[in-house]
């Protein structure tokens, strides 16, 4: 097997249970809630849809730490990890009181909006979920950099094992959490299970021999420099995670105007499409943490790397596309819709074959971009796929389905070609954010 291939399938394969495990709680949550009747799970549902839009905010410093730790190990530079480790918390602390207490002050006016001004049974029931949420988006943020520095120093394995651990005492408390309080007690039983995850995370970090041997070391940077440079690394991240959740959120809307009965249908069918784009992710991150590795050690290897990424995420999303063509309707059934939906969700499972293969390889691609510091490029990147998708979606829309699988297709194709072209340049005079701490 080929170097590079073998290091991206070691790093990648615990990103993917991890990220299993994250998408395997929320399931166990709605399941549970699901027994308090329909308001609590749309409150739940609330919840869960903004705490996915506030994973933004998170990349900025997980990922960007992710991307600085990384470089710094390849280049053997304990003073530059303990100064990118730095920034990271630095940046951890400014950010998240801000983001707590807007979120606490505003939880009413943040639920009628997510529920769309109404004022039914929902509403007080998510406004309780927030309140003990919001505070717990501390241990989630805090969560999110410790696994963020893990990954940078080459560990996904740990921060797989604490995803697996949130994930299983999440499973024992919701029952009893639920019975007891309700609505309340599902934000409870998430928030505990993440600080149980944190402080096993927070030993980990004290116990990696590349953290200790930083410790020891002078930063190489004063904190505010530190701060600024994780700033500028994580945050066109974070804007492209943003600009795809708000793509997805519009096309859900698209979708909508083919009545209740495709949206249902392209609910379930996207849920089960996370089995296959989180790989595509775990891809992804194990190319940006690879790429970082190599440029810091001195070796450009980012062509070799982008391509067996590119390889690697494209038969993966060939082989998801033909297993989702050939068993849609046992999922389907499986997920217990009705005629008309199982048949929607069949034909949208079928149609979306040539997306999911582009898409992989978009994303794969994407990670080598995050490593070498073209972040910003790739932003660009993804607000031209994201404008050039919803208009043909919205115009494809009189072929039901299959014709916004079509204009999803097309999208890709359009970011896949753009991406692919910008990878070929010269990217010396781009790259930002990764440069060693030592200079400038």
């Amino acid at each position: 097997m080929n170097a590079h291939r073998e290091q991206l399938v070691l790093l990648a394969r615990p990103v993917y249970f991890s990220l299993l495990a994250s998408v395997a709680a929320g399931i166990i949550n709605t399941v549970w809630v699901a027994r308090l009747g329909g308001p609590a799970v749309a409150a739940v549902a609330v919840a869960t849809t903004t705490e996915n839009v506030l994973l933004g905010v998170a990349l900025v410093f997980g990922s960007g730490t992710t991307v600085l730790v990384a470089h710094a190990r390849g280049a053997r530079d304990p003073a530059a990890v303990r100064a990118a480790v730095r920034g990271g918390w630095a940046l951890w602390a400014l950010v998240t009181p801000v983001v707590v207490a807007c979120g606490l002050l505003g939880r009413e006016p943040l639920a009628r909006l997510v529920l769309g001004g109404a004022d039914g049974a929902a509403l007080p029931l998510a406004v309780a979920y927030f309140t003990l949420s919001m505070p717990g988006l501390a241990v989630f943020f805090a969560q999110q950099l410790v696994d963020g520095i893990l990954k940078g120093t080459g560990d996904t394995r740990t921060p797989m094992r604490l995803a697996l651990l949130a994930g299983g005492l999440l499973l024992a408390l919701d029952p009893l959490f639920i019975h007891l309080y309700g609505v309340r007690g599902a934000a409870a039983a998430t928030v505990l299970s993440r600080c149980a995850a944190l402080g096993a995370g927070l030993v980990a970090l004290r116990r990696s021999p590349l953290l200790r041997t930083a410790r020891r070391a002078e930063p190489a940077e004063s904190l505010d420099a530190s701060l600024r440079r994780t700033l500028r690394t994580g945050l066109p991240m974070s804007a492209d995670f943003t600009v795809r959740q708000t793509g997805a959120l519009v096309l859900v809307a698209i979708v909508a105007r083919l009545g209740v009965t495709a949206v249902a249908a392209y609910a379930i069918a996207y849920k089960v499409m996370y089995v296959v784009t989180m790989a595509f992710y775990a891809v992804r991150q194990a190319a940006s943490i690879h790429t970082a590795h190599t440029r810091g050690a001195g070796r450009d290897a980012r062509r070799a790397i982008g391509r067996q990424a590119v390889l690697l995420s494209g038969a993966v999303g060939l082989a998801g596309a033909v297993l989702l063509a050939v068993t849609a309707p046992w999922i389907m059934a499986a997920f217990g819709a009705g005629p008309r939906v199982a048949g929607e969700g069949v034909l949208f499972l079928r149609c979306v074959g040539p997306y999911l293969v582009l898409l992989g390889c978009l994303i794969a691609l994407g990670g080598v971009f995050e490593g070498s510091g073209r972040a910003p490029v790739l932003l660009r990147v993804t607000v031209l796929g994201t404008a050039v998708q919803l208009g043909p979606a919205y115009a494809l829309t009189g072929f039901g389905l299959p014709g916004v699988c079509l204009a999803m297709a097309l999208a890709a194709a359009v970011q896949c070609a753009s991406a692919g072209l910008l990878f070929r340049r010269d990217p010396a005079q781009e790259e930002t954010g990764v440069s060693s701490v030592r200079t400038g």
